[in-house]
């Protein structure tokens, strides 16, 4: 079997319902080109909302993490393995491509325990190990594999698992570049109303830019993750605006476009 570069590409729920039509043809063009092996991982939490406000299932959040009862399983399991997920096939078919939409939960893809934490979570879940075997096969068949990020442990427990942590293990298990689609142009500093970009980080920068409180919020942990995926076999890390037209396509390409971690190259360049 040729030996194949990958990119996983990570797709949040809010960003992917603005997503151009040019998105899916760059995710089609990339793996035409030949270059580089895209699989897409994605989340879906505004339509999961949605869904379960109209169900009457209640739900809450402990630090940002959704508590997950079977009940509430349910629904995002309906929501991202069904909904979602297939959209994202036929947006991509509708591109000229073909994809290949499973869950965590098929073929053993995704294998998950419960997620280390003090706070009642429910089944809230980490990904232990990936079947990269499958992702392979489905490459081999020329497919574009779109993944939502359900898992299950041994007894047949399904675990919502945060699409930034399952996409990050899928990453680490083939070695891939890890790319995280948004809808902010990558890392920033505004000055006199201004966005500079910094497209090439490292380690020591980031940690820079936190003190200096140029990262915050929610952007920490993304890029806390972005770190730590660095050191377990991942060999690049970025975020990408994915409303920029072609934007992908040209940031595989090596244009400057968003921002590139890495962990002890480059300088903190600006746009």
């Amino acid at each position: 079997m040729v030996e194949k570069n990958y990119v996983v590409i990570k797709c949040g729920g809010s960003v992917f319902e603005q997503l151009p039509p040019s998105f899916y043809q760059d995710i089609v063009e990339i793996q035409k080109q030949g270059e580089w092996q895209p699989i897409i991982v994605h989340g879906g939490g505004p339509l999961i909302s949605k869904l379960l406000e109209q169900t009457g299932v209640e739900t809450s959040f402990v630090n940002g993490l959704r508590v997950t009862t079977n009940e509430v399983l349910d629904v995002v399991e309906m929501a991202l393995s069904g909904s979602l997920n297939k959209e994202i096939v036929r947006n991509i078919a509708e591109a000229d491509g073909k994809a290949f939409g499973l869950s965590g939960v098929d073929g053993h893809l995704l294998k998950a325990q419960p997620v280390k934490t003090t706070d009642p979570l429910g089944f809230v879940g980490e990904v232990t190990a990936v079947n990269t075997a499958l992702i392979e096969s489905l490459v081999e068949q020329n497919l574009v594999p779109v993944i939502s990020p359900i898992g299950m442990d041994e007894t047949g427990q399904r675990y919502n698992i945060n699409a930034d942590m399952a996409a990050s293990a899928v990453a680490q298990s083939l070695g891939a570049k890890l790319c995280f689609i948004s809808d902010i142009p990558g890392i920033y500093e505004e000055e006199n109303g201004e966005k500079h970009i910094f497209h090439q980080l490292n380690e020591k920068q980031i940690n820079q830019l936190i003190e200096k409180e140029v990262i915050f919020g929610g952007m920490i942990p993304k890029v806390n993750s972005a770190i730590s995926a660095l050191h377990k076999n991942v060999v690049e890390v970025s975020i990408v605006d994915g409303l920029e037209p072609n934007g992908l396509l040209q940031f595989m390409q090596g244009k400057e476009i968003g921002t590139r971690i890495s962990l002890d190259k480059g300088a903190a360049n600006y746009a």
